[in-house]
């Protein structure tokens, strides 16, 4: 295990002083020694939730489902897979990025505004 990290640190190293620094890469996505920043962590948090939003709203609106416990239900939904990212698949301290509001707070206004979007949208074009 320390062999592997000093190999990825070294590699790291090498590159940056190179000037040229890796792109990223999807299996830093489920890494739990993978180090974050605040707005790597961020974005990701973002884009899964955008994600989430369009897929929940696409299949909300084309079942069709309507009322407002399937919003709740996409809040919680939204919610709970932000939280078991962070804190059970990356397993980071979410103290040293603001705490659990902020990491839950991450996208969700874009999110639910996606998701009301898509929802309305697929709902009235395709069953009126």
């Amino acid at each position: 295990m320390r062999e592997r990290k000093s190999v990825k640190f070294n590699l790291q190293k090498q590159e940056h002083q190179n000037g040229h620094l890796s792109p990223f890469k999807v299996a830093k996505l489920f890494d739990p020694d993978a180090t974050w920043d605040k707005d790597q962590l961020g974005d990701v948090l973002h884009w899964i939730r955008q994600s989430l939003a369009l897929v929940c709203g696409l299949l909300w609106g084309a079942i069709p489902l309507v009322g407002g416990i399937w919003f709740i239900l996409f809040f919680l939904l939204s919610s709970g897979i932000i939280y078991a990212y962070y804190a059970l698949v990356l397993k980071i301290d979410e103290e040293d990025f603001g705490g659990h509001g902020a990491l839950l707070q991450e996208g969700l206004f874009a999110s639910i505004s996606l998701f009301l979007l898509t929802w309305i949208l697929v709902y009235s074009l395709g069953h009126f």
